[in-house]
């Protein structure tokens, strides 16, 4: 029977962790090991100041107190005998569209299973509702993950949108679009009258083409990005080239 490894950014205790672990059940053998706590937005950060601690809990998933890459690290990386087949990350709560794949710590946690040599799957839900129709899309994926054959070092981002299963208009494979920047952020005085500041909300789209996940997300499409983790510019290479020459 298959292995999977489970993980998040939302912790342990997310209700998205627990309906992704819930579909995929009937369908392989199941490790959960996720952050003790919401790591939204800790993109691929690694703990390297202090050793982790590894704890289980009464519903035998296990918890981290570090990053989602450190718990997928910790889950492939010897802590078990078994190594996974597959890692899936999410059910995150909210999508990951566009520039969100960069600060995401759930495609984060999905990234770190690729760089470990797994097949890895980042699982979003575009909302906060629908996590069931997110799971039954889980499982559909996982039922044909040993046909799916990707480049080396790269993933599949997914988000569905938050409707009910019997709305769901298809699956489309997209690219990502991108927003515009983010707004100034937000300023806030704290009880000694210091000043702080919230991190702004995501800029507007600036390409949702209809080939993009914008664009599938809108139309009731679930969205499947493959990704992957070489962020050279390879276009760009000559321009760089001809630059250089020109200083010398």
């Amino acid at each position: 029977m298959r292995r999977l490894l489970l993980s998040n950014d939302d912790g342990v205790h997310a209700p998205g962790l627990r309906a992704l672990h819930d579909a995929l059940l009937p369908h392989a053998r199941l490790r959960v090991v996720a952050p003790d706590r919401d790591k939204s937005g800790a993109s691929n950060s690694l703990t390297l100041s202090r050793p982790l601690a590894l704890s289980s809990l009464d519903n035998g998933f296990y918890s981290v107190d570090g990053t989602p890459a450190d718990c997928v690290y910790l889950g492939v990386n010897g802590v078990w005998d078994e190594r996974p087949d597959l890692v899936i990350s999410g059910i995150n709560h909210g999508g990951n569209l566009g520039d969100d794949v960069l600060y995401s710590g759930t495609v984060a946690a999905a990234m770190e299973g690729r760089n470990l040599g797994m097949t890895a799957i980042a699982m979003s839900l575009v909302g906060s509702r629908h996590f069931e129709t997110a799971g039954r899309v889980a499982a559909s994926l996982v039922g044909a993950a040993d046909q799916l054959s990707l480049p080396p070092r790269s993933l599949l981002n997914v988000n569905v949108p938050d409707l009910p299963w019997n709305e769901i208009q298809g699956f489309r494979v997209t690219r990502m679009g991108y927003r515009g920047p983010a707004a100034r952020p937000l300023e806030v005085r704290d009880p000694r009258g210091r000043l702080r500041y919230w991190i702004a909300a995501v800029g507007e789209n600036a390409d949702d083409g209809p080939d993009t996940d914008f664009a599938a997300i809108e139309a009731g499409h679930v969205s499947i990005t493959p990704l992957h983790t070489d962020l050279t510019r390879h276009a760009a290479r000559d321009d760089v080239q001809d630059w250089l020459d020109a200083l010398t």
